[in-house]
This record gives structure tokens, sequence and C-alpha cells, in this order.
């Protein structure tokens, strides 16, 4: 057998250098992918217990171009104050229960290593309790018959899908754009079939969140109009792919507009 040539190591080593640049790369994706799914997941979780404040530093630094949120039809955030305020001064009610658990995340890091989007799926609860005078003012059909400790009770089943862009500052992934979809809601009582038809319009209102005593919180003043509106499941029409998962890409594509 004949001894390698010169030419035959040089080949050798370019080809060990190029199978090594890839599995860095894998390496480098893989890395990328689990702190992108740490980062949402830390988020949620720091929604559930109503910690907000801390989500804060999750999100990209003041004057990073590009920062968007949104969260209903009745406008989109596109400057970092109004997206961050979703953040501040959120209550942690007595007796209200969030409990927001993610699943199924389609998440693809573009090949420049600057950007990376995810899909994610959410199943979860939403209670709490409302003073009765302060229910009066909302549809009877959104609480459970009877009171707790003196208080309406409005118990629901929510169920909807995130779209997010993230951005590598400073090394660290960091929330960029963020949607997020209602498609369904129900009341513990009723299917979410019958209470699809009733709830065609509540999305469109700019309620962030119930306060202490069951008080609704408006969204602050929307940046600018949704460019596209979401509608939450009815019986009457058919589902669509939305927001589309995302798929291997060079560079940012601005899909989830």
């Amino acid at each position: 057998m004949a001894e390698p040539t010169i030419h035959d190591l040089a080949a050798q080593v370019a080809d060990l250098r190029a199978q090594l640049a890839e599995a860095q790369r894998t390496a480098q994706a893989a890395h990328d992918r689990g702190a992108i799914e740490n980062l949402f997941n830390r988020y949620m979780y720091l929604h559930n217990a109503f910690q907000d404040e801390q989500i804060i530093p999750l999100w990209v630094k003041r004057g990073t171009e590009g920062i968007r949120a949104r969260y209903t039809n009745a406008g989109q955030y596109t400057d970092y104050d109004s997206v961050i305020r979703y953040h501040q001064g959120r209550p942690a009610p007595v007796g209200k229960l969030i409990l927001h658990a993610t699943t199924t995340p389609v998440i693809e890091v573009a090949a420049d290593g600057k950007t990376a989007k995810g899909v994610w799926l959410m199943a979860g609860t939403e209670s709490g309790l409302t003073d009765v005078e302060v229910a009066k003012e909302s549809p009877e059909y959104m609480y459970s018959p009877g009171l707790v400790a003196g208080k309406r009770v409005w118990a629901h089943w929510v169920w909807c899908k995130y779209a997010i862009d993230f951005l590598r500052q400073d090394g660290e992934w960091r929330i960029w754009k963020f949607r997020c979809y209602e498609l369904a809601r129900a009341p513990f009582e009723e299917n979410w079939v019958s209470f699809g038809e009733k709830n065609q319009h509540a999305f469109d209102l700019d309620l962030m969140y119930f306060g202490d005593d069951g008080k609704p919180v408006f969204m602050p003043p929307a940046d600018e109009p949704v460019p596209e509106r979401n509608h939450p499941y009815s019986p009457s029409t058919r589902q669509k792919l939305e927001p589309v998962p995302p798929v291997p890409h060079a560079t940012f594509e601005d899909t989830f507009a």
C-alpha cells in the first residue's frame, strides 16, 4: 500500500477542518436553541407568578431598533417604553391564578447566528375573584355560578399561540419581537364551541388583565394599528396555519409581522 502523499495529507487535514467547523456550527446551534427555549420558559414561569418586573431584562435593550409587541387587535407596540409598560406594576391579586403551559416549540436560529425565531402553543387556566359590583360591568357569561368569599368567580380555560423573534445582544439571547394569538377560551362550566361565538369581539378590546378585586386594567395606548387582525376560534370559521412555523434561514426575515 502506497504511503499517503503530502497532497493526500493536506486533503485529509482540510476535510477534518471542515468536519470540525460543521460540528462547531451544529453544537452552537443546539446551544442557542436550548438558550432560547430556556429564555421563553423563564418568561412564562415569571409571568405565571406575577413577577413581570423580572421579565423586563429578558427583552432587548432600550434603543434597539425593531422592538415590537402585540397582544390584541387594539394595536401593537413599537417603542421600548410602551412595550415594557406591559410588565410594569402588575399586581398579584389574592385568589388569582394564571397557569400558562407552553409546548410544541419550533425554533430556528438564523445561519448568521444573529437572530432566531420560535413558535409555541399554550394551554392554560386563568381565574380569579371579582368584587360583586365590579362584576356587574362585565357580561354575566364570564362568571361562574355562586360566590366565593363574597365575590364572583371567573375561571377560564385558555389556549394561545406565540410567535417570537429573538436577537443576540452582548452574547445573550433577548426577546425582540413578541406576538400572542389567543386561539380560544371558555369558562369552566361551558365548552369552547358555544362560547366561541360570544367571544369574537373580546380580542378587539384593550383589556390587559384583571387586577385587585377583579378590576379591569387596560393596555397602554398603542403606537400603531395592527396590520392584520387575529380572529379567535369560532364554530363558523375554519382553522388556518398561523403563525407559520419558522424554517431554516440565513438572516432575519420578518415573517411574524
